[in-house]
């Protein structure tokens, strides 16, 4: 067996810049220099975001590496083998650092994990085991952190009987991660094929037959499943990372061509009905960044948290984290087919940035669970977390901070008119049948999107004011009003022009002093 990718050259010194000066997954657990403490969750967020400019698809293993030293390092440090994994997929240093995977999908099962048939015989060895079963869809294939879920002898049926192994690209009596060893052999599986992708084509992603291969088995016997859901809530705000990035990316090509391009006299982006399609993808854009981070916050506080999933981070995450996915995913596909049609021809045609972006996008919205898959995730939290609870608190907070400026008062009382109707949603999903929840479940879902993020934005330009900056507010209010202010007849009699007015505020990030504001003098709204 040979089980050898190859790679573009130019991979290897994204590789060095991700892990090495970046410090992706170094820095969220060792402490950079300079610094007394690790940057936590949300670094590793802002780095995929970023990186998902350049190159969408190396997030993919970027973020598994993250995922998979997070699994390891609360659940297996007690055994040896498993530290060294922990220490090689946090190290920046270029001779020592490995990158992780998860073999999740099955042919059989898909989002069905529990259906996985993947089998784990001890060994003489304690802790070692050889697995058999075939990984139908496993990204990174090659990475040497790989972790893969299997069933023991005698294991329950379902989710609640899978246990979690670490299966090396190469083994060795040293258990060296690398493979460097004198001693180090391939593993004993067979990459079958490399599956031939719309996109995404910086990360390979095969078929993988698993022949009794060795794997090492990570904490309890049968926790598996629940040990691959700390790392799910990471891989999803990964997803929603990735999306943002090419949301920001495709929005700067639109908005760069746009000013170049010439047609009818004057640069198109001076035409009334573009200048309206990138105020929206550029208020889009920032609700998603607001949405995304705030749930990566959320992550960070419920790790440092001593009450664990009682905590209320942990109940609020666990909602805004799968819609977070949902409607960034989504938003990403859209917004890269847009700009491919502001650049014309060019954004079709190979070797512009906008085609590549169209192509990465679209897996977005089915890794980490497709829209379906998360829309029903969000319906168990409510169930099982009540995480209700400790949304509306969330909201009326934000809310609150809006209210207190002239500027954001109208805006924050829209919202949290939608609040109301939001919980009176909520409720009547709770006491309707089954499958009348499961029908309104992505609608709920969006909604619950549409609310927060207009109450982070309304917050964080309530924030910006106190500062003397009144650009947010802008994008709050457009945020709000495209959302829920719409009035009669779609708004067209309204004579709103703020996408005209306001153009080079909200989308080329011009300045506006706070009393420059309209209604920023005005008497509270309820007066």
């Amino acid at each position: 067996m040979a089980n050898h990718v190859d790679y573009h050259p130019a991979l290897a010194d994204t590789e060095l810049a991700t892990y090495c000066e970046f410090g992706l997954a170094h820095d969220v657990f060792h402490a950079p220099d300079g610094r007394d403490e690790p940057l936590g969750l949300t670094h590793a967020i802002a780095g995929e975001a970023m990186l998902s400019y350049a190159d969408p698809g190396f997030v993919c293993p970027a973020s598994m590496t993250v995922g998979a030293a997070i699994v390891l390092d609360r659940f297996g440090r007690d055994d040896p083998r498993i530290e060294r994994y922990v220490e090689a997929l946090t190290s920046d240093d270029p001779e020592a650092y490995v990158e992780g995977a998860m073999f999740l999908t099955e042919k059989q099962g898909g989002s069905d994990v529990g259906a996985n048939e993947t089998t784990a015989v001890e060994t003489d060895e304690e802790g070692v085991y050889e697995l058999t079963g075939e990984k139908w869809f496993c990204s990174n294939i090659d990475a040497e952190g790989t972790l893969a879920l299997a069933r023991r002898e005698g294991a329950p049926e379902g989710t609640k009987g899978l246990s979690l192994f670490v299966v090396p690209h190469t083994v060795s009596e040293e258990g060296d991660p690398r493979g460097e060893s004198e001693d180090a052999r391939l593993n004993d599986q067979l990459y079958r094929r490399l599956k031939d992708k719309l996109g995404t084509l910086s990360v390979p992603t095969g078929e993988v037959e698993l022949r009794g291969a060795t794997g090492y088995l990570v904490g309890d016997p049968e926790q598996g499943f629940r040990y691959m859901t700390e790392m799910l809530n990471f891989e999803r705000l990964s997803n929603a990372a990735a999306s943002v990035g090419i949301i920001g990316r495709c929005l700067l090509e639109a908005k760069v061509y746009a000013a170049d391009r010439e047609a009818f006299g004057s640069t198109i982006d001076q035409h009334p009905l573009l200048r309206r399609d990138l105020t929206e993808m550029a208020t889009d854009y920032e609700a998603a960044s607001a949405f995304v981070f705030a749930a990566s916050r959320l992550l960070d506080e419920y790790r440092a948290s001593d009450d664990g999933h009682e905590s209320d981070a942990f109940r609020l995450l666990r909602l805004l984290v799968p819609i977070a996915k949902l409607r960034t995913a989504r938003e990403s596909v859209d917004t890269a087919s847009y700009a491919c049609e502001v650049l014309g021809g060019n954004g079709y045609v190979s070797g512009f940035t906008t085609e590549r972006m169209l192509r990465d996008a679209q897996v977005l919205p089915i890794w980490e669970g497709t829209s379906n898959v998360l829309s029903l995730d969000v319906l168990r939290v409510l169930a099982k977390q009540a995480s209700h609870e400790v949304f509306v608190p969330a909201v009326e907070e934000r809310l609150d901070a809006a209210a207190e400026h002239d500027a954001l008062a109208a805006a924050a009382e829209t919202v949290r008119d939608e609040l109301a109707d939001l919980q009176t949603a909520m409720a009547t999903l709770a006491t309707e049948d089954r499958d009348y929840a499961q029908l309104q479940a992505k609608e709920l879902a969006n909604y619950v999107y549409d609310v927060f993020a207009a109450a982070e934005l309304l917050d964080m330009a309530s924030e910006d004011l106190a500062a003397g900056d009144g650009r947010r507010v802008l994008v709050a209010r457009e945020f709000v009003t495209r959302q829920f202010g719409r009035e009669s007849g779609r708004g067209i009699a309204s004579g709103d022009r703020t996408a005209m007015d306001q153009f080079d505020a909200i989308v080329r990030y011009g300045s506006v002093a706070p009393e420059e504001l309209e209604g920023a003098a005005s008497a509270p709204a309820d007066d």
